[in-house]
């Protein structure tokens, strides 16, 4: 396979959108690189899906999406040596009066773009967290080592500041989304899990009481306090005198943020948030196995129409009730490797090179838990693949459930991951659970695909 020329894809994409001018701001989730454009009419989609290295295009929300692949930080240092900003970036005055199409979208499609965009960049946070939770089981199961000892004390601070400090990494990736101050909304994060605020007992502002809320480890607080943040920050940077921006509008913005977040956002919503998580959790006791499957079958599409990342709220708040996922990320693994299993077997169904090439590369890069490029190069382009791992993701999920299988961090669901399906009590029931389920997904996938490949195949040909 020869090597891409990120240089050029870098400049290909930027010429197909209108040249850098046009070009507002970029930035990349696991498989995408994310364009926010001047003017979208610019970018003529059918010519732009035909740039080699391009899996396909998603427009959302008035965001220009480059499905890539996992090499897509390469593609993005190639495109930020441009003078294009970085998404999140500190915009001035004039910047802000920009008119920004994301705004124009629907209240679902405004609602899940938001979500989304705030997710998935800090994905590798939950990776490199989650899995280093792993680690620590390994070690203390197999080598031995007691949990004072100075490795595992080190690997558990990895391990336990990616959810306690989690309201500073969302707080900068929603106010980044937001187009506002990214560093004010990281600080608010980080005022909310200060250790005199942070399920402080008895406390009050100007003699209103502030409910005692543990903010480490939550998400709506932060997000709807940044949300609150980014329109007093935008209001200030209007109206007030130039000269007095620089000192005048973080100051107001956080004098006025914390308190409303405290008093009143925080608690609203981390009420809802609980009671969200308590009607998701009621509904996998009464059907674990349906509420699996369900997730199963349904997580391509998710994928597809970039809403797996709206999942990460509630299953943090899954994480956070019961100490594991055994519902989104428990269906989500043999949803995953299923689209494996499926491209795999489209790619021994052509006689394309170039097909056979995109199959396989789809299912190694699924069965390690990262199913755009399949999604979009193999599943929905040809449909039988769609079906297959369909299949073979919703029985997978409907035997996890039924078994009460789960995932006990959080880490991309497959094959890569299986750390993350060690119980931390060292028995194996799980683990061995999960890997079996994921390989019947695999075979499910591929059998059915093949089957309903060879049928297709052979109606074209009559």
């Amino acid at each position: 396979m020869a090597k891409k020329d990120y240089k050029k894809l870098s400049d290909d994409i930027i010429a197909a959108c209108g040249g850098v001018e046009n070009i507002r701001s970029a930035s990349h989730c696991m498989t995408r690189l994310r364009m926010n454009l001047v003017d979208a009419s610019k970018l003529n989609l059918d010519e732009a899906k035909k740039i080699p290295g391009v899996i396909n295009i998603i427009v959302q929300n008035g965001e220009q999406q480059f499905v890539i692949g996992q090499d897509v930080p390469s593609l993005y240092e190639e495109v930020i040596k441009n003078p294009i900003k970085a998404a999140g970036s500190i915009e001035d005055a004039e910047a802000l009066k920009a008119d920004t199409q994301a705004q124009k979208g629907n209240i679902v499609e405004t609602v899940l773009s938001y979500v989304g965009g705030t997710f998935s960049p800090i994905i590798p946070i939950f990776i490199a967290g989650g899995l280093t939770g792993a680690i620590i089981s390994l070690l203390t199961t197999f080598a031995g080592l007691d949990p004072t000892n100075g490795t595992v004390v080190v690997l558990s601070a990895i391990q336990q500041a990616m959810l306690y400090f989690l309201p500073i990494y969302i707080g900068f990736s929603s106010a980044s989304r937001l187009k506002s101050n990214p560093f004010l909304g990281a600080f608010l994060g980080a005022v909310l899990v200060f250790s005199t605020i942070n399920n402080a007992e008895g406390l009050s502002f100007l003699g209103l009481p502030i409910a005692q809320i543990g903010y480490n480890g939550q998400i709506f607080p932060v997000v709807l306090g940044t949300l609150f943040m980014s329109v007093v920050y935008k209001f200030l940077q209007k109206t007030l005198p130039i000269n007095l921006r620089t000192i005048f509008v973080p100051l107001l913005t956080m004098l006025i943020t914390v308190p409303v977040t405290l008093i009143v956002l925080g608690p609203i919503v981390y009420w809802v948030g609980t009671g969200l998580a308590n009607a998701v959790l009621a509904i996998y006791r009464f059907a674990p196995a349906v509420a699996v499957a369900i997730i199963g079958a349904a997580t391509v599409w998710m994928v597809f129409f970039g809403m797996n990342n709206a999942t990460y709220p509630v299953l943090f708040l899954l994480m956070a009730e019961v100490g594991s996922d055994p519902l989104f990320c428990t269906g989500m693994a043999p949803a995953n490797v299923a689209v494996g299993g499926a491209c795999l077997a489209y790619a021994l169904l052509q006689k394309d090179p170039e097909n056979k090439q995109i199959g396989t590369g789809a299912g190694i890069t699924a069965l390690c838990g990262i199913t755009e490029p399949g999604v979009y190069g193999v599943l929905f382009p040809n449909r039988y693949p769609l079906i297959g791992a369909m299949i073979g993701g919703g029985v997978g999920g409907f035997i996890a459930g039924l078994f009460g299988l789960t995932q006990f961090v959080v880490a991309n669901p497959g094959f890569l991951s299986f750390a993350a399906y060690m119980n931390p009590d060292g028995t194996w029931g799980n683990f061995w659970g999960m890997m079996a389920v994921m390989v019947l997904a695999v075979v499910l996938g591929f059998v059915c695909t093949y089957v309903l490949g060879k049928r297709a195949m052979a109606k074209k040909a009559a």
